[in-house]
């Protein structure tokens, strides 16, 4: 193995360079363009060493990998590894890999810039729905001219389910626009700042009150299928459903019934089953359902590199990454 370069000298004035021992990092994430990531980490760190795999590079000095849908087993690759991250905020591609290694200690990158991102998105997708906008695009398409005043924001009432980074500012994003909002988790949240509720019971109780709910959840065995016929049928009627957390959520046939049904007036969808939607499926020519395809909101490599080198410096050291995930709980 070659050695790694001798540490760059700082000039005054200048933060002093990192020295890194000669421990690499690894990016499996199949199909990606990672040269972003690489700029980046140039720019932050030039000493580290960053592999793609499957590279033919040595794999027995490798640190730290960073995953996206990785296949099955690919980790193995690298038995000297100690920390995973998910490139993304969701971690369900570690849970659905039947041969992940247990030795690593697994986290997540949390992008402010993604939080940020998605905060964007749910607002975009709430006040469309709360100001009739979709309907004003099929008058325009009719240059019919019918003006209809919209209730006040605060007459609105937003649900959230999931209330880690993404809905805790989804949610304060909402409330400065002056929306009512109610959130739900399966644990209880303290502090949160407005109301919250937890457990099923709780839910049943939220749901009735909620004329959007959108959905920011982790994806796990607990909250597979939540967004389903039951759950529907305890919104008001007319509500809109926004989903840009995971398309194992959410029922397809349950939901295209419910519209057909009037129980559900609109929904905006920005993850599927199966990705790329394929061509054939209802959503795409439904009148009532708004397709985006997964671009929410998006990690940002600029952005994010900070937390990779950081946690790459504690994985090196044997310390935890910034944010672990714990496999039990499946976030």
């Amino acid at each position: 193995m070659m050695p790694g370069p001798p540490p760059r000298r700082s000039v005054e004035g200048e933060k002093p360079a990192i020295d890194f021992p000669h421990m690499a990092l690894v990016f499996v994430c199949p199909n990606r363009d990672l040269s972003p990531w690489r700029r980046a980490l140039q720019a932050l760190a030039p000493d580290i060493d960053m592999r793609v795999w499957p590279d033919d590079a040595p794999a027995d000095d490798v640190a730290l990998a960073v995953a996206w849908k990785q296949p099955a087993g690919a980790l193995h690759r690298y038995p000297k590894l100690k920390t995973v991250l998910s490139l993304g905020a969701g971690v369900d591609h570690f849970i659905g890999d039947p041969d992940l290694p247990r030795g690593p200690v697994y986290g997540r990158i949390v992008d402010p810039q993604l939080v940020a991102g998605m905060s964007v998105y749910v607002a975009g997708a709430v006040v469309s729905v709360h100001r009739g906008f979709d309907g004003y695009a099929r008058r325009q398409a009719a240059r019919y001219w019918d003006p209809e005043p919209a209730p006040p924001a605060g007459d609105w009432t937003v649900g959230i389910l999931g209330l880690g980074a993404m809905g805790m500012d989804a949610a304060r994003v909402l409330r400065s626009l002056g929306y009512t909002v109610l959130g739900w988790s399966t644990t209880p949240r303290v502090d949160a700042g407005f109301e919250t509720f937890a457990g099923d019971a709780a839910l049943d109780a939220m749901l009735p009150r909620c004329q959007v709910l959108v959905c920011l959840l982790p994806l796990t065995s607990r909250t597979r299928g939540i967004l389903d016929r039951q759950l529907f049928n305890l919104l008001p009627r007319g509500a809109c459903l926004v989903n840009a957390a995971r398309g194992g959520h959410l029922v397809d046939a349950d939901l295209l019934d419910a519209l057909a049904e009037g129980r559900l007036g609109s929904a905006w969808l920005d993850v599927f089953t199966h990705e790329p939607l394929p061509a054939d499926h209802p959503f795409w020519k439904h009148p009532h359902i708004r397709v985006t395809p997964h671009i929410a909101s998006i990690t940002n490599p600029a952005t994010a590199a900070h937390q990779v080198v950081e946690d790459y410096r504690r994985a090196v050291a044997g310390q935890p990454p910034t944010f672990p995930v714990d496999l039990g709980r499946e976030y």
